[in-house]
């Protein structure tokens, strides 16, 4: 495998940001550009969380996948209220240099997104934002319901995110950021795949519970797990082998255990 640790300027956001990439292990085995996972962190964290805490390099190393795991900040992966448009760096800006910089499939039928917690709410908002762009979209122990959480007993510096990201939770219900809302409002159904897992002992249990409900009673094409387990790092490790063999892309059949 190759691990890219890169930084990079960004117009969009005027700042320069990093972003870990994970090439594929056997470029010549296949006779296609490889498709493109972008892989989301959570608000606690930046790009080089999944490599640190997960072994998700050996896990994809059989793929035929470009992993592509951008630093996002406290943004929840929106155009903020008071702060950068990283909705329009994650969507744009950032796939636009992914296709100059690297030899990659630019077929939205190849090209996924995935996160946890924060990143699983910027995974499945992309996903609804842009429908056509994204054939698949995981979240793992994601934020989906924020709005519920209005009233939950937050610390100031947990509130002043909110207020950067969206103003206020209260502006939350009913606008572009509250997804649950965004689904049942949705007047066609997305061709695109949905994955969701949480543990039933974490704090956001309840809000893939929400997404799950939600997306059934739309008609959206979810695949849902939940098993024992909390908010952390032994969840995700499992969890995210289930999205690589959830994704619709071929595995080399070799002994990976090396």
């Amino acid at each position: 495998m190759a691990l890219i640790e890169s930084r990079f300027d960004s117009q969009v956001l005027d700042l320069s940001l990093g972003a870990n990439i994970i090439l594929p292990e056997h470029p010549n085995a296949w006779n296609e550009p490889p498709a493109v996972l972008y892989l989301l962190h959570g608000l606690s964290d930046d790009h080089t969380i999944w490599s640190r805490r997960t072994s998700i390099e050996r896990y994809a190393r059989d793929y035929n996948l470009v992993i592509v795991m951008p630093d996002a900040y406290k943004s929840f992966y929106c155009d903020m209220k008071h702060g950068s448009n990283y909705l329009a760096f994650m969507a744009d800006e950032l796939p636009m240099l992914i296709k100059r910089w690297l030899n990659v499939s630019s077929n939205p039928k190849n090209t996924f997104v995935a996160g946890l917690s924060m990143g699983g709410y910027g995974a499945v908002k992309l996903a609804l934002g842009r429908p056509g762009q994204y054939a698949a979209a995981a979240s793992l122990s994601g934020a989906l319901d924020i709005a519920s959480h209005i009233n939950d007993d937050w610390n100031e510096s947990r509130l002043r995110t909110f207020e950067a990201v969206f103003g206020s939770l209260n502006h939350v219900p009913n606008s572009s950021n509250d997804l649950i809302a965004q689904i049942k409002g949705l007047d066609t159904i997305p061709e695109t795949k949905f994955y969701a897992c949480c543990g039933t002992e974490d704090y956001l249990y309840q809000d893939s519970v929400a997404f799950r409900g939600t997306a059934a009673a739309k008609g959206l094409h979810l695949t849902y797990e939940e098993s024992a387990g909390e908010h952390e790092w032994g969840f995700w490790d499992n969890y995210i082998q289930r999205v690589l063999e959830w994704l619709p892309i071929e595995r080399l059949e070799t002994d990976s255990a090396t």
